[in-house]
């Protein structure tokens, strides 16, 4: 494991790779100032598909643990290995047993396992510092259900079985529908990340073996997104097929197919300038909002540096899809856009 700083890098899977947490320098002081503190409320994080928040969860684990000797619990219900579904620190390995044995099928409520867990701990514990991190929830429990567990997770912080010491509760999520939900009550403070920074995403960049397209070319597609820089690895540089991936899996064909011709008229105009979702929304509401649910689109917080983890993402940047309010997760995403565009209008000619 790497160290710096005396912070020990956890190592994440990359394109097949072992590598060390890369960057993100700003949300580990973040995270840093959270455990010297606590959360209050909940924090829940959005960010793009993709972009880092499951390696951002695990390397603030280490944090907490190893700097601030917290007990974790952590839950990813969407992680690629089963081993990765739910981890925690070995002081409490008993008690999570306990809350697995409390469900008859637990995997398939480990949301609630974890939840329960964390409870355990409080009770057993003398006054302990206690962690709960999540991943990718709300598409688990369902995205009408997460104002539901958000609501779950606040008493936990509220009405605790017993007194604890300090509590963080971080919930990550890449989908942004529940966004409007959750911000309407006070039980969570909302945050956004985005895309890696430059500086980062080029270092992780040249980890990658040559033969590799330029650095620039790499950025342009991406936006500094790891995962789409994955995918663009494992797939050859084939963009093409990269951005068929997208249009098949988002249904993008059927959802300009679906469209008025408002609604393309408002669309096309989007893929120069994402901002026209906001400025014309009057007239494409619906489509701001499928947008957002299939993952093509995010909105964009405010730029307060206390409203984000880690950097903020540029004022304006066009060139990579960026507006004031509103972003494409990806220059990949809209590129997956104006592909169906084009093959939509020439079927219709």
């Amino acid at each position: 494991m790497g160290v710096c700083g005396g912070l020990r890098r956890v190592r994440v899977v990359f394109a097949n790779l072992g590598i060390e947490f890369v960057d993100r320098e700003r949300a580990l002081e973040q995270v840093r100032e959270l455990g010297g503190r606590g959360t209050f409320p909940v924090y829940v994080v959005y960010g793009p598909e993709g972009c880092g928040k499951t390696a951002f969860l695990r390397q603030a684990r280490a944090i907490l643990e190893e700097e601030f000797g917290y007990h974790v619990v952590y839950v990813n219900p969407l992680a690629r290995r089963a081993e990765e579904v739910l981890q925690y620190t070995q002081t409490v390995e008993g008690l999570v047993r306990e809350a697995l044995r409390l469900f008859p099928e637990p995997y398939s409520r480990v949301v609630d396992v974890a939840v329960s867990a964390a409870s355990l701990i409080i009770e057993r514990f003398s006054k302990p510092r206690v962690a709960v991190l999540m991943d990718d929830i709300f598409q688990a429990v369902g995205v009408d259900q997460a104002e539901v567990y958000v609501k779950i997770l606040l008493n936990l912080i509220e009405w605790p079985p017993r007194e604890y010491e300090r509590i963080v509760v971080l919930v990550a999520s890449s989908e942004g529908v529940t966004w409007e939900r959750i911000g309407r009550h006070s039980w969570a403070s909302i945050f956004a990340m985005w895309n890696m920074p430059r500086r980062g995403f080029e270092e992780l960049y040249r980890l990658l073996p040559e033969p590799k397209p330029s650095f620039e070319d790499v950025w342009r597609l991406t936006g500094g997104n790891p995962r789409y820089l994955e995918k663009l690895y494992t797939a050859g540089w084939r963009v093409e097929s990269v951005v068929g991936n997208i249009v098949e899996d988002r249904r993008v064909i059927e959802l300009v197919g679906s469209l008025s011709s408002t609604e393309v008229e408002v669309l096309r105009e989007a893929i120069e300038n994402p901002d026209v979702l906001l400025e014309r929304y009057r007239e494409a509401a619906s489509l701001v909002g499928t947008l957002i649910e299939r993952n093509l689109i995010a909105r964009v917080k405010r730029r307060d540096p206390y409203a984000w983890i880690d950097e903020l993402p540029p004022e304006r940047d066009l060139e990579l899809g960026i507006g004031r309010y509103y972003a494409w997760q990806t220059p990949l995403h809209r590129e997956a856009i104006r592909r169906a565009l084009e093959l939509v209008a020439q079927r219709r000619a």
